[in-house]
């Protein structure tokens, strides 16, 4: 299985002024959690990390430094996302038949989860890892009234990893790029393309570290999976 961790964003959320994957969480950059997750992973054989050229140094000493041995290809970023997994996609080796995506930021996924979308896909064209959404959710206007409230049975938090078929995706984008559509994950280009995503039940811990108190959070969870017994 081939993976891509889209790593190319800026921490203005964060309060950051540099790409807050270099962020500390303990002992290690936030990209490192999420690069021995890949690395740990029976499925994952190929890593394609999608970054600015800037933080490359600071990417290839941490790889040394972690002892990662599968084969890692540093990927040119764009301005968005879907720029950057569009470069991704042309970097895959050619014998990629199947790829998960999953953002360098959700650095607590566990093995586990990325091994288990990756056997999901012998079964799906599109997938996500996603959780059932628990708090009530309202749609509400721009000036802040409330329009509705959708029925949360059949509502999901949308996670990452997602995985697709290579040929399907890539097709995808490349139509995403004509027709101008900007969206903000893969599963919506799929979508878009009236191609069928499924979902994979994800991890309640496997939040997207955006705000100083997401990075507390982190914190806690992986203090707490070290001293586990």
């Amino acid at each position: 299985m081939h993976l891509l961790i889209p790593a190319a964003g800026v921490g203005r959320r964060m309060g950051s002024d540099r790409n807050k994957l270099r962020l500390m969480l303990l002992d290690k950059p936030l990209l490192a959690w999420t690069l021995l997750a890949a690395h740990a992973s029976e499925r994952i054989q190929w890593i394609g990390l999608i970054g600015q050229p800037d933080d490359w140094p600071t990417w290839k000493e941490m790889l040394q430094n972690l002892q990662i041995t599968k084969p890692v290809e540093l990927v040119q970023g764009g301005t968005t996302r879907q720029e950057s997994v569009y470069n991704g996609l042309q970097a895959l080796p050619l014998n990629a038949k199947q790829v998960l995506i999953h953002d360098g930021a959700r650095c607590l996924a566990t093995p586990e989860l990325l091994d288990r979308c990756a056997d999901a896909l012998n079964h799906h064209q599109g997938l996500i890892a996603a959780v059932p959404v628990k708090d009530t959710i309202k749609v509400v206007d721009q000036e802040g009234r409330i329009q509705s409230t959708p029925d949360r049975s059949n509502l999901w938090a949308a996670q990452t990893p997602q995985g697709f078929g290579v040929p399907l995706l890539k097709q995808c984008h490349e139509q995403g790029k004509q027709q101008g559509w900007e969206v903000t994950d893969d599963a919506a280009l799929f979508e878009k393309c009236d191609l069928p995503v499924h979902i994979v039940p994800g991890e309640e811990t496997n939040l997207k570290v955006t705000t100083p108190e997401d990075l507390a959070i982190a914190t806690q969870i992986l203090h707490q999976r070290q001293t586990s017994p």
